[in-house]
């Protein structure tokens, strides 16, 4: 019952403090405001980056070309080399005929040209595999060419690596800002508490004197430093939630082009909301603990 009425006691100082130092207690929650509007501006960067990284390796492919006068056996021989290889996700034979057709719908042009080649067809067979890891996009390739009967094995090579390296590159620099962010936050709250406790020295005084532990000094400004983590919140999670579902469905879908695709707004917001309400509410916490800890020496 003690422990309950001293809970009680910290929860109903922690609002009367904030509210009688209220031009502190708005400096702190704008200040952590600002914070997790960034914050949250780079959660979506860093899953959106990461999110078209994964779709663009699940897109990239080796085309392998087999010569003209490749047999049956030949290629069965290098189907059956396939399904062993671990690295291998999926692969699809496609036959000259088929590539022919696929080029004739896309363009009157190519149709037109193939068509005054009197039904000779220029192209070679070819075998369109997807792997697993795109990290060894390049030695799957060239295990592919060593083959007597394969004309060339081509993914984008060197453009293929610059793009993943990228995207990897804004993947951790977006996840650092988080940190540093996260690291900001809690120092901006910490100092805005030192101030409010240094105004209220006298009062933690009478309180030491009346004979009150540590933890009951302590625990109302824990509880202000969470409590102005939820309010400071409150407008970047409204701005999350609104803001990236109208960006999501006036781009539709994708940027630029529709390879670049956003992660869908739902459940995803709510994830990044979460996070927010986490960061603000906890950073608040241990900044307030820190502060009285440090700076009181209670």
């Amino acid at each position: 019952m003690k422990a309950l009425r001293i809970l009680r006691r910290s929860v109903r100082d922690s609002f009367k403090s904030i509210f009688r130092n209220l031009p502190l207690s708005m400096a702190s929650i704008i200040c952590i405001t600002i914070t997790l509007i960034l914050v949250s501006l780079s959660l979506f960067l860093s899953y959106n980056v990461r999110q078209i990284t994964k779709t663009l390796e699940h897109e990239l492919t080796v085309v392998v070309y087999l010569k003209k006068d490749v047999t049956e056996n030949q290629k069965k021989e290098i189907e059956n080399d396939l399904k062993t290889m671990d690295n291998i996700d999926e692969y699809r034979i496609k036959s000259k005929e088929e590539f022919k057709s696929e080029m004739q719908k896309e363009s009157e042009d190519l149709a037109t040209a193939f068509e005054s080649l009197e039904g000779d067809n220029p192209l070679l067979d070819s075998i369109i595999v997807k792997v697993k890891d795109v990290s060894d996009l390049k030695e799957t390739a060239e295990k592919l060419r060593k083959y007597d009967f394969v004309q060339s094995a081509e993914y984008g090579e060197g453009m293929v690596e610059n793009i993943i390296g990228i995207f990897d590159a804004i993947s951790i620099g977006t996840a650092g800002i988080v940190i540093a962010l996260v690291v900001v936050t809690s120092f901006l709250i910490s100092n805005t508490i030192k101030i409010t406790i240094f105004s209220r020295k006298t009062q933690i005084e009478i309180k030491r004197l009346v004979g009150a532990s540590n933890v009951a000094i302590k625990l109302p400004f824990v509880f202000e430093g969470f409590i102005l983590g939820i309010f400071g919140s409150i407008l970047p999670i409204l701005l999350s939630i609104y803001g990236y579902t109208i960006l999501y469905n006036e781009t539709h879908g994708y940027l630029f082009t529709r390879i670049i695709t956003l992660v869908p707004p739902f459940p995803f917001v709510f994830i990044v909301s979460f996070i927010l309400v986490a960061i603000g509410s906890i950073v608040g916490m241990i900044g307030s603990w820190l502060s009285v800890r440090k700076h009181l020496k209670i």
